[in-house]
């Protein structure tokens, strides 16, 4: 997987939107963000340009509208912030990060039973 922008924070509000949404104009982007964010049409606008400038979005102009669709999978986004993540934070050892959060005590029950659940399919598919 080719390396992919670096987004800021902010950047990725519009593009969790983006992904949601897409193809999407931009009056929609505004008035979701501004909704959720109290973010000003502009602060959003200049996002939305920000992140086609990185190669992130991709627009199209119809009639006086444009209409953006992310140029990254969402999926690739996440599996490289992911990797980035373990490897500043934990030097990569998956182990030693896992442990880390079950020793905070912040899973619930349910949640550590989902995870059981994916070992025990990933073990069975090996």
């Amino acid at each position: 997987m080719e390396k992919l922008p670096q987004i800021s924070e902010a950047e990725y509000e519009v593009m969790k939107v983006v992904w949601k949404y897409a193809p999407i104009t931009t009056n929609e982007v505004v008035d979701k963000l501004t909704a959720a964010t109290g973010w000003s049409p502009k602060t959003v606008q200049t996002l939305l340009k920000r992140l086609a400038s990185k190669g992130v979005l991709t627009y199209e102009k119809q009639s006086r509208m444009f209409v953006y669709s992310p140029a990254v999978k969402e999926e690739d986004y996440l599996q490289q912030k992911n990797s980035s993540f373990l490897r500043r934070y934990y030097n990569g050892n998956l182990s030693k990060m896992f442990s880390s959060f079950l020793e905070s005590g912040e899973f619930s029950d349910k949640e550590l039973d989902s995870l059981r659940g994916l070992l025990d399919r990933r073990f069975k598919k090996e």
